[in-house]
């Protein structure tokens, strides 16, 4: 094992403080995010408005003007979609109770079924088997309590988040009104007095990683609105009723990793069986493998292309291990970490940063696809590894970070 340390402790020192600088700064955003979510959410709503301001303030408005006029419009669209989302689940929410004294007899009927079939079945049983059975089923109502004790907990934790978030989003848009009409102000500091080794890494990431953002959130979108138009016309075709509404809570449950449509199709097929109409259901089920199917084959191609990575199991893990470690800033960050990752290689930078032996690869891993390298990495030049990491671009001249 001493060759192997020998050979290697300088590229697993190097592959660890890159380790470490990223868990630090993620859990550096984590923290600032719970502390200041309205300062992180004020930029997001920054980029909605103000390519309408800027549209504006070179018409000749000015800039104050041009941001209000901006913000407006933003909050109107806002609540109108709020308005038209509560008016649409109120007027869903009273369908359902209209229905729900037939849903209630029909669900009491197999209850009592099933409950007289298991209690003959029961009766048939011996004694010893029977407590044994009773025991098994008391500790089963036990477990199911204990979930719906826990389920509730976490609605009610989801309700007061959300509350939260609003609150948060109120005043990120304020802040973000201010933001436009300062922006030039801010950039003007940004460009006189920002170190020109960060001007240099914002370079890159508003070049590299940001594009590569906004791309990822194109293909989302592209997948949700596939997902919503196979539920939507499926729905249509088996004539389920309330197609729109469930086509729209299915591709917004569809943003969502790790949930998508079975959350909402799984429950309504097993409804469904339950209550007998098995057409429906039969029906729905061929939908749900359809949509999977879809998403399935396009979603590696249209977001692996987006992005530069194509294997599905690499994304969905990044996003696992990301919002496991951090919450929900790392779910957020999970992309973006994966995206910016793909940019380091693809620009050469890890290569330079991380040292490998020579004679150990024929082409380094770290290397761009596009092009033969060195698999020495760091040896043929870059003598301290991670700790001279914008190095390379700290004499790169002002005009390629003009863009600050």
């Amino acid at each position: 094992m001493l060759p192997l340390y020998k050979k290697y402790w300088r590229t697993f020192f190097d592959i660890g403080l890159v380790i470490l600088t990223v868990y630090l700064v993620m859990l550096a955003f984590s923290k600032l995010y719970q502390m200041a979510a309205p300062v992180f959410l004020s930029f997001f709503v920054f980029m909605l408005i103000e390519p309408l301001a800027r549209f504006l303030n070179r018409k000749g408005l000015g800039k104050p003007v041009a941001s209000a006029i901006s913000v407006l419009l933003f909050l109107v669209l806002l609540l109108g979609t709020l308005f038209a989302a509560g008016l649409l689940i109120v007027m869903q929410a009273l369908q359902f109770q209209e229905k729900l004294p037939g849903y209630t007899r029909i669900l009491q009927g197999h209850f009592n079924d099933a409950t007289v079939y298991l209690q003959q079945q029961i009766d048939k049983l011996p004694p010893d088997l029977t407590e044994k059975l009773n025991g098994y089923f008391a500790d089963a109502t036990n477990i199911l309590s204990g979930w719906l004790v826990v389920s509730l907990e976490h609605m009610i934790k989801m309700l007061g988040s959300f509350s939260s978030f609003m609150a948060n989003f109120g005043i990120a848009i304020i802040l973000a009104f201010f933001l436009s009409m300062e922006i030039k102000d801010w950039r003007r500091i940004a460009h006189d007095r920002m170190p020109k080794t960060l001007k240099t890494a914002y370079a890159f990431i508003q070049g590299n990683v940001f594009r590569a953002i906004g791309l990822y959130l194109k293909a989302q979108l592209k997948l949700i609105s596939i997902t919503f138009v196979l539920v939507l016309v499926g729905l249509f075709i088996l004539g389920s009723g309330n197609e729109i509404t469930m086509a729209l809570v299915c591709a917004i449950f569809d943003i969502l990793p790790l949930l998508g449509v079975s959350t909402i199709l799984i429950p309504w097929i097993i409804y469904l069986f339950i209550v007998g109409n098995t057409s429906l259901a039969i029906g729905l089920l061929v939908l749900l493998v359809i949509v999977l199917v879809v998403r399935q084959i396009l979603e590696p191609k249209i977001t692996g292309n987006s992005i530069g990575v194509s294997s599905a199991f690499l994304m969905l893990s990044f996003v696992i291990l990301s919002t496991s470690a951090f919450g929900v800033a790392g779910l957020i960050l999970s992309p973006i970490l994966l995206i910016l990752i793909k940019e380091l290689i693809a620009q050469g930078y890890l290569q330079r940063w991380i040292y490998l032996p020579k004679e150990e690869f024929i082409v380094s891993p770290f290397a761009a696809a596009s092009e033969p390298s060195t698999p020495g990495g760091a040896v043929s030049g870059d003598t301290d590894g991670v700790s001279q990491a914008f190095a390379a671009g700290s004499d790169s001249s002002d005009d390629s970070t003009s863009k600050i």
